[in-house]
């Protein structure tokens, strides 16, 4: 409440005004809790949550497209007593890219592309919080939303096997061999999505070109494999698939971890090149954490 003091004579109108100001004497949470919350928010953001109706309706539509054909198979599956699923756990997503090229077009922008437009990054800066908090919260925000997207519906198609009953230790193999997929999916599309949303501040422009760049690679590669099968060049079919997102995850799920090949003509990649299709998509996340760093330490001054 303000306190007028008199510092002067009857005659003199001038006042010191005390309004009230106090130190902050509570628990100062740090880095970590900043970080934690940064993240909590760009996570529930990525489906809407805490944000308008209107906000919530792309991500939930999404995640219901995702998660509808595995129901619908489960379905199948249990109506005619069928021994195994119609489509492998680590080729789900695969079938699926489309949709997934869609979520994370449509939230990388979100994720920060509003900072950059209403410029808040110095503001998150002025607090305990580094270029690194900023980016790993963002980075693992948008995987794990990407990572729900893309691993529930192949949790519906686990309990469904089971529910089938499906062989357990088969089913089980499979769903961890599924899970490790989409997680690997996930850290690469969100860190490319990431990086290319980061270098415009107008959300159109962002999704425009993170659909771009996954949709038009995807549909380059499989013309160039189509084209090496055509030609019977099959021993180059594999390395053409090191040049697009999707066939990356595709090739290192056929090679390693006992995928169904999507690839035309052959088997597939060898365990030798999928050690190369790892290592290529390893090499791609930490390069896109690079590139999103020397971003902020920009924008950050």
């Amino acid at each position: 409440m303000a306190v007028d003091q008199p510092i002067a004579g009857p005659g003199d109108q001038s006042r010191i005004h005390d309004i009230g100001y106090r130190g902050y004497d509570g628990p100062r949470l740090g880095r970590a809790y900043a970080r934690l919350s940064l993240y909590s928010q760009t996570l529930r953001g990525s489906y809407g949550l805490g944000r308008s109706v209107k906000s919530k309706v792309l991500p939930m539509l999404l995640f219901a497209v995702m998660c509808v054909p595995a129901a619908i198979m489960v379905a199948v599956a249990v109506a005619t007593k069928a021994h195994d699923l119609p489509v492998s756990y680590t080729r789900y997503a695969i079938i699926m890219q489309a949709v997934i090229s869609l979520y994370v077009a449509s939230q990388a922008p979100q994720a920060v592309s509003r900072d950059l437009r209403f410029k808040t990054i110095p503001l998150y800066f002025s607090r305990p919080i580094e270029t690194a908090d900023y980016v790993q919260a963002k980075f693992a925000a948008l995987a794990s939303a990407m990572f729900i997207l893309t691993g529930a519906p192949l949790l519906v198609l686990y309990v469904g096997a089971l529910l089938a009953k499906m062989d357990f230790a088969h089913q089980s193999k499979g769903f961890g061999q599924g899970l490790v997929s989409v997680a690997l999916l996930s850290l690469l599309f969100a860190g490319i999505g990431l990086v290319i949303a980061s270098v415009t501040p107008r959300r159109g422009f962002g999704i425009a070109a993170v659909i771009a760049v996954l949709t038009i690679s995807y549909g380059a590669v499989s013309t160039l494999q189509a084209i090496a099968d055509s030609q019977g060049s099959t021993g180059a079919i594999a390395w053409i698939g090191l040049f697009s997102p999707v066939t990356l995850i595709g090739g290192l799920s056929t090679a390693l971890l006992g995928g169904t090949n999507t690839f035309p003509g052959g088997d597939g990649p060898s365990h030798a090149q999928g050690a190369v299709y790892l290592l290529v998509v390893l090499g791609l996340i930490a390069a896109s954490y690079g590139l999103l760093l020397r971003r902020y330490k920009k924008v950050g001054l």
